[in-house]
């Protein structure tokens, strides 16, 4: 059933000169069918630059929501519409206002886990792979709010030094990890590098052996002379560690770190998302252009 089903979405693939992109945490069959895997400012730039007419986007909405921002001569389908990020609905538009009116002499950074209006509120969009390098190339001095996960918030703090306003948000199936089980799981296997992402709490920072994005994940493993891992952060990105790297052992920090979300597409969904053109992803063209604004600022700033 599975192999008539890809075959179906391939020929529709091609009737429609579509791309279909997909975040590290998608169900595996998602990411091998793929024509682009990879994290948030990886997703970005490619739906930035993608000839195709349609993108088909296996993610979350925020995320296809992007994809519409940077490409609004595409038509972008998002297979479950109801593939949410709790994280990106911790703060709303009107909340960030209210927070740029206490500080007025802040620069806002938002993490592009938010929602287009929030992006739209802010100076400059990151992702956890650009997050430091972003914030320390913003004026000395300037104050900084940055919405809406405090934990990335701290991480980037850390190591930039610079004077942050943090939002309380955080992302539910990271802070589900705890250290207990990274510290378990490295009696286990004491030989292996620890691999967190920056959304995870403090205290699993501070054991991690390194601080990264999925997509830095990716490239570290790959370029490592170490042979097991343990991978604090949500469990899809596994499937293409073991995949990229046969010869290396990939362990979860948590069988809990699973995105609810991430998992709600499936072979079947796209189908019927490229059959049926559904379900478009639109942003109000005044919120889109003033949210593409930080958007390309990001991208600006850090070419790929």
């Amino acid at each position: 059933m599975s192999l008539e089903v890809i075959e179906k979405i391939q020929r529709l693939k091609a009737q429609r000169n579509a791309v279909i992109l997909a975040h590290n945490y998608q169900p595996g069959e998602i990411q091998d069918l793929a024509d682009y895997v990879g994290d948030s400012l990886g997703l970005s730039i490619e739906a930035a630059t993608t000839k195709a007419d349609v993108i088909v986007f296996c993610g979350v909405k925020f995320m296809a929501e992007t994809a519409a921002i940077l490409s609004p001569d595409k038509t972008v389908l998002l297979p479950e519409i109801h593939a949410g990020c709790p994280m990106a609905d911790m703060i709303s538009a009107e909340e960030l206002i209210k927070l740029k009116a206490e500080h007025p002499e802040a620069l806002v950074v938002c993490y592009v886990n938010s929602t287009a209006e929030v992006k739209a509120e802010s100076d400059y969009c990151c992702t956890s792979g650009n997050a430091v390098d972003l914030v320390a190339s913003l004026p000395a001095g300037r104050k900084i709010i940055f919405v809406p996960d405090k934990n990335l918030g701290q991480f980037v703090a850390v190591r930039t030094g610079r004077d942050m306003v943090l939002w309380p948000g955080y992302c539910p199936t990271h802070v589900r990890i705890t250290v207990e089980e990274v510290l378990a799981t490295k009696e286990k296997h004491p030989d292996a590098v620890v691999m967190a992402h920056p959304e995870c709490s403090m205290d699993i920072c501070d054991v991690a052996d390194e601080l990264l994005s999925t997509g830095q994940m990716l490239k570290f493993a790959r370029a490592s002379d170490a042979r097991t891992f343990i991978i604090a952060t949500e469990v899809g990105i596994i499937h293409t560690l073991k995949k990229q790297n046969p010869d290396k052992e990939f362990y979860a920090a948590s069988e809990k770190a699973v995105c609810p979300n991430m998992k709600k597409i499936t072979l079947e969904k796209v189908l019927w998302s490229l059959e049926d053109m559904k379900y478009k992803i639109t942003v109000d063209q005044e919120i889109a252009s003033r949210a593409k604004a930080s958007l390309d600022r990001m991208i600006e700033i850090l070419p790929a």
